[in-house]
């Protein structure tokens, strides 16, 4: 599960940028949105702040970010794709490309079991927190911030339905490593209007305590950063060999 390791070598900053650009193509961050605080980034990373403040100091000159001053400023992420996003995806997915497809297919194994356990075993006040959390999502709108939180927020009252902190601790560490460390899904308008109608559907399925749909419905939804990630790799790999002379 220790996809992402700490960054010990001299050029983290460097490795820091590859995974935050890495992190805008696949939608965890988008244009307009504030980048976690150098603090929280740093925490998130496991370096120190001075390797984020190179690395956000990288993205700035390079055109992804605008950097802020004063009370209500930070990084704020100005563009999701640039000329070497190809590369700098391409090295930091293809080295654990081997790690990445051992958790995608223990994460579609564990979180329909998680699903489906969590259907037989909900209480009437595991209901009522579901039924918020959808809620929650389904009021969140456009603002990415607000539907991450919302995002991980439903699937949290989801897993504790289950009623064993094993497999919520579980469920997020496995959100982790799919998501570069960031715990936020992949994002764009068109996978929040379908992730909308999925999660409606497994919430349903859970609070009708339904288990096959439960698992079902789980197994299909959580192929979706899956999917992206698959397709930046694919993209990587064919800049590459474009690139070859």
């Amino acid at each position: 599960m220790e996809l992402f390791a700490p960054l010990r070598f001299k050029n983290a900053g460097e490795q820091v940028a590859e995974r935050l650009v890495t992190a805008l193509a696949l939608g965890v961050f988008v244009p307009g949105q504030r980048l976690p605080t150098e603090r929280d980034l740093a925490a998130t990373l496991g370096v120190s702040r001075t390797t984020i403040r190179e690395a956000v100091s990288r993205l700035a000159a390079t055109g992804y970010v605008e950097v802020r001053r004063g009370r209500h400023g930070g990084a704020f992420v100005i563009a999701e794709l640039g000329p070497d996003t190809d590369e700098m995806v391409r090295r930091t997915l293809v080295p654990d490309w081997d790690q990445f497809e051992q958790l995608f297919d223990f994460r579609v194994l564990v979180e329909p079991m998680i699903a489906g356990t969590a259907a037989r075993r909900r209480t009437p006040e595991d209901i009522d927190r579901i039924a918020a959390a959808l809620e929650g999502y389904r009021g969140a709108g456009s603002n990415r911030e607000a539907s991450s939180a919302a995002d991980r927020a439903l699937h949290l009252a989801i897993a504790a339905a289950a009623h064993n902190t094993y497999l919520v601790d579980l469920s997020e560490r496995i959100r982790q490593g799919s998501t570069l460390g960031f715990r936020s899904e992949a994002y764009s308008l068109a996978i929040r209007e379908r992730a909308i109608v999925e999660h409606g559907e497994l919430a349903a399925a859970v609070i009708a305590g339904d288990p096959d749909a439960a698992s079902a419905i789980a197994a299909h939804h959580f192929t979706t950063t899956e999917t992206r990630l698959r397709e930046l790799y694919e993209q990587a790999r064919a800049a590459a060999t474009r690139d070859q002379p």
